[in-house]
């Protein structure tokens, strides 16, 4: 993580040799605090904030810097009619000064990657915001190695696997019990995440911040008030130098596309979780005939376009199955108690699924793995606790790579395409 520039502008300022600012306009410009070199050969004006770096490491970097400064005479572009110095002498007459239209902290930070290396931090939100606008930068400027660090980082919160999800949301849960506040606050907006994804064309982000977003009510998305998880406040998304600590946060819109794929997949995650739990409802007859369970999503549900799977639950998210038990029977020794303990664990199911649809949620990464481990703890007959877990866990697998189509987000989003599998094998009832 960068020091935030501003902060260090204020320490440094009484340091400078000179007063500058811009004749045109009379806006007193600033030299910045660390990317100053007495000894640069080229200075970059973003916003108010001057730059003197090297030509030689801007060109070593970008492709687009080497381009432009390969072409034509820039030693006419001098800094002497575009900004004057009051106070003192001009220590960088034969310097060429570049305009860049781009945010003066992006820049900075830009430029602190190009000479120190990339430093990233946890993916939090002040995080996203430094990452978020390296990469908006770095993809404008051709800087290719920098692009595929911060794509790299950005998809340790955004994974396209499931290993990579859970182990997301288990920092989540760490940083809620840490704090006492949502685990969703230590992310950015999933908004703002697919929003930069179109914008930098980084399409594997988009399914997993699609997923996220999707777990919450459409008023928490588009009208969160102060006690919503997708409530920011106004310096997390906006650069205003002053935001009024009153004032509501700016909105992030998503484009009309992207809202309708947004509403697809929320329907679709729902539906997921009345499917899972018809599946377990019809697993005791199955059971009961020794046969494999089958699950009905794929073979009704029109979202699926063709592709067979099986689905699962709602709620919230966990997503670990470190409750390997030592049993290697596949038959089950009490009938007649697992089938009361199934049809009790449907209607805990419903139960759960019923408070959460009224409340808008949906989760069925979370609700599956919930499900998976009820009959582990108490239950006597391993073969069908260990069997449910099996079931949950490929259940998991099966919703994780049809998100993609939920969304409708296409093939390239580096997610594996849903296959037809069969359910896993049960345990025999005699």
């Amino acid at each position: 993580m960068y020091p935030s520039f501003q902060s260090s502008m204020h320490s440094n300022q009484d340091n400078n040799p000179a007063t500058l600012f811009d004749p045109q306009t009379g806006v007193e410009l600033h030299r910045h605090p660390d990317l100053w070199f007495d000894d640069g050969s080229v200075i970059c004006r973003a916003e108010f904030i001057l730059f003197r770096i090297h030509i030689s490491q801007l060109c070593r970097h970008s492709s687009f810097f080497r381009d432009m400064f390969s072409i034509g005479d820039h030693s006419h572009s001098v800094l002497g009619s575009s900004i004057h110095s009051k106070g003192g002498p001009n220590d960088f007459e034969n310097c060429p000064l570049i305009e860049l239209h781009d945010k003066a902290e992006d820049v900075g930070n830009l430029f602190a990657a190009l000479y120190d290396g990339p430093h990233f931090g946890n993916n939090d939100q002040d995080d996203f915001r430094v990452v978020s606008g390296v990469l908006r930068l770095a993809t404008k400027y051709l800087v290719d190695h920098l692009r595929e660090k911060a794509i790299a980082h950005l998809n340790i919160a955004w994974p396209s696997t499931l290993k990579g999800w859970d182990a997301r949301e288990d920092l989540a849960r760490a940083y809620e019990i840490e704090t006492g506040t949502s685990g969703a606050r230590l992310y950015p907006s999933p908004l703002a995440v697919i929003n930069l994804a179109r914008e930098v064309d980084v399409l594997t982000l988009l399914p997993s911040a699609f997923f996220d977003l999707s777990r919450y009510t459409y008023s928490q998305i588009f009208d969160p008030c102060v006690q919503d998880p997708l409530y920011y406040p106004s310096n997390h998304i906006s650069q205003s130098p002053s935001p009024s600590p009153t004032s509501p946060p700016p909105s992030i819109c998503l484009s009309l596309s992207d809202t309708q794929r947004l509403s697809l997949g929320k329907e679709a995650s729902q539906y997921a979780i009345t499917s899972l739990i018809q599946s377990m409802s019809n697993s005791q007859s199955i059971r009961n005939c020794g046969l494999q369970s089958q699950s009905a999503f794929s073979l009704t549900h029109p979202l699926t376009h063709s592709y067979t799977s099986s689905l699962s639950g709602s709620m919230h998210q966990s997503g670990h199955y470190h409750h390997h038990r030592s049993s290697s029977s596949a038959i089950c020794i009490s009938a007649a108690a697992c089938r009361k303990d199934f049809s009790e664990l449907v209607d805990l199911a419903t139960k759960h699924y019923l408070f959460d649809r009224e409340r808008g949620y949906s989760d069925p990464l979370y609700m599956a793995d919930e499900i998976g481990g009820l009959k582990s703890e108490a239950s006597e007959c391993k073969a069908c606790a260990r069997s449910l877990e099996t079931w949950a866990m490929r259940e998991r697998e099966r919703v994780w790579r049809l998100i993609p189509t939920w969304f409708r987000l296409g093939s390239d989003t580096g997610f594996a395409s849903p296959e037809r599998t069969s359910s896993p094998p049960v345990p025999v009832v005699e």
